[in-house]
């Protein structure tokens, strides 16, 4: 019979157990994409995608050793995530979401990685206080790579540009980012990101979620975004 008792925080057991499990699961498929792809697991970097989860949700992970987790908002990251950054230092956190400009300070100070940069007024933003960080967190372009409408992320044309803004302004863009249309195949989005990070000279790839981190890691990708396949439906 399986342990359902709930713990001191109204998670059950099985519940974090499962999700370890998933958690185990995903990382032996990224080991496998990448020995397919002839690339080092250790080149990788899962983010556990923990938005609209709490705090004793993402604590399984944590203590498994996860210790690198994205987020779509500035304010529920900022409910959840001091005081558990307090108790695992070496945590990572990756903003994966719309940045406003209002925000930016915010970001900065909570966030290592923003992973969604796509218009003037955001990088001007990030530019105005980045003298003043002690700690810098690393810079990714969001690209619109099928150029949606209702999509947030960098059009084509408007790539080089944004790029030399922000080296202009002092910042160094390390990557790019990109989530494909949901209609289409999305290994061709991936791979026109990838040429472009190369014809640009950026080191960092953001592609790939829960239904398709091995297509991406097949193409590049050494940042794979996954939420649902380790933590289930919201």
């Amino acid at each position: 019979m399986q342990d359902h008792s709930i713990n001191a925080k109204g998670l059950t057991v099985t519940d974090q157990q499962a999700t370890v499990q998933r958690y185990h699961e995903v990382q032996a498929n990224i080991a496998m994409a990448a020995h397919d792809a002839d690339r080092e697991p250790a080149d990788i970097c899962l983010v556990a995608v923990s938005k609209t989860f709490d705090a004793p949700d993402i604590l399984p992970l944590l203590e498994a050793g996860h210790r690198v987790f994205g987020e779509n908002r500035v304010q529920e990251s900022q409910k959840k995530w001091p005081d558990l950054k307090a108790r695992f230092p070496d945590v990572e956190l990756h903003l994966i979401g719309p940045l406003q400009s209002n925000k930016s300070r915010e970001a900065l100070a909570l966030f290592d990685v923003i992973e969604t940069l796509d218009r003037e007024s955001v990088i001007r933003a990030i530019a105005k206080d980045w003298p003043a960080l002690e700690k810098k967190p690393r810079l990714l372009v969001q690209f619109n790579t099928g150029a949606e409408p209702q999509k947030a992320g960098v059009l084509p044309q408007e790539l080089p540009d944004i790029l030399a803004l922000a080296a202009e302004l002092g910042l160094t863009i390390s990557g790019l980012m990109c989530i494909p249309p949901v209609d289409q195949p999305p290994s061709p989005h991936f791979a026109v990101l990838a040429r472009l990070a190369k014809t640009h000279g950026l080191t960092h790839l953001s592609m790939g979620m829960s239904a398709d981190y091995a297509e991406a890691i097949q193409l590049g990708a050494d940042y794979v975004r996954v939420g649902s396949a380790i933590f289930g439906h919201r």
